[in-house]
């Protein structure tokens, strides 16, 4: 898949985010990277976690910050990793599959959203859609 076309799925993506919660994504930088770089996996080491990494949050989720506004913060940054993401996938609508997954993942993060709340969502998500 071309450099451009996975873009493309990573901008449709954050598209699919509602727009509530589009709005209150303020001062946060979404990346796309081949792969991650040892410093980020050793974040995903230092929780605990093992495993193939498809995207990262970086910054202190809304939940945690002690006041509102962005000030004079650097931008918490969500990466998507393209590589580890092509080497899962079987097909393209699978990329794009994944792809939404992992940014709508991200982005929860940033709301301050943890993993086992977000796979519980998931879970129950796709019950209602069987």
């Amino acid at each position: 898949m071309e450099d451009s076309e996975f873009e493309s799925l990573v901008r449709n993506a954050i598209k699919e985010i509602p727009k509530d919660f589009l709005e209150k994504i303020k001062n946060v930088e979404i990346l796309i990277e081949d792969n991650p770089t040892p410093e980020q996996y050793e974040k995903l080491f230092k929780r605990g976690e093992r495993g193939l990494l498809l995207g990262l949050y970086e910054g202190t989720p809304l939940t945690k910050r002690k006041y509102y506004g962005i000030g004079g913060n650097l931008p918490d940054k969500i990466t998507i990793f393209r590589i580890p993401i092509l080497s899962i996938a079987q097909s393209a609508s699978e990329i794009a599959y994944i792809v939404e997954d992992t940014v709508i993942h991200e982005v929860a993060h940033h709301f301050g959203i943890d993993d086992t709340t977000i796979h519980a969502l998931k879970k129950k998500n796709s019950k209602r859609s069987a």
